[in-house]
């Protein structure tokens, strides 16, 4: 399967270049105007490139950015949570100690 893949590549870009050299011998203007439009061609698509590039950016920025303020929202509720459960867990605590002070006293009598 992978001998397949293999050939099937190499028979399209063997394709791709037979065509571009035919497309260059059989072109309607001289060989310099053909470069420059080449050259042009590449410059439109670099800038092209860098517009997604700088566009995809910001994008990633701008969502990096909510997820912080999301996670660090997220982070203050945990520790507010828990001061709440750790305070319920001392008041637990503070009732079971005096219940014991109790019973330690009437031991002790």
């Amino acid at each position: 399967m992978a001998n397949n893949s293999g050939n099937t590549i190499l028979a399209l870009l063997t394709g791709a270049a037979i065509g571009a050299g035919v497309g260059i011998l059989f072109a309607p203007d001289k060989g310099s105007k053909t470069r420059v439009k080449i050259k042009d061609g590449y410059k439109d698509v670099e800038k092209d490139l860098l517009k997604k590039y700088d566009k995809l950016s910001e994008e990633v920025k701008s969502k990096l950015s909510h997820t912080k303020v999301d996670l660090e929202g997220s982070y203050e509720d945990l520790l507010s949570n828990m001061s709440y459960k750790t305070e319920d867990v001392i008041s637990f605590l503070e009732i079971k100690l005096s219940e014991l002070k109790d019973k330690n006293a009437k031991f002790q009598k």
